[in-house]
């Protein structure tokens, strides 16, 4: 599966490549923010995308509404440290395919894209 992987932390992003790369998936793009995501997104056509929740300017919420608009059949995992039924809702409402918490462990990460794939 070719997956994105949106985080503005560096090493999250390190990390989450490297367990992807395990399982044999494809990283065919990363980004640090929403702008980037959104033009990373256009350019590779990711079968998944990874999108963290909190990031400096657009929120992963506002990079989810975005996406949707450019492909809305598009998979997207909000990988997310915030664990609120709220913001999940709304997370769902918005179009996410998934939630997967951090922190979360390899088989964790390895459910999420066996449900979604």
């Amino acid at each position: 599966m070719k997956v994105m992987i949106v985080d503005d932390n560096v090493l999250t992003r390190d990390m989450i490549k490297d367990i992807l790369q395990e399982m044999s998936h494809q990283v065919v793009g990363e980004a640090e923010n929403g702008d980037e995501a959104l033009k990373v997104f256009k350019e590779t056509a990711p079968d998944l995308v990874l999108l963290d929740l909190i990031m400096p300017g657009k929120t992963g919420l506002e990079v989810l509404e975005e996406l949707r608009l450019v492909n809305p059949a598009a998979k997207v995992v909000m990988v997310t440290a915030v664990q609120q039924d709220e913001i999940n809702k709304k997370l769902f409402e918005k179009g996410a395919t998934a939630i997967l918490h951090k922190p979360f462990s390899y088989g964790e990460l390895e459910e999420v894209i066996k449900q979604v794939s």
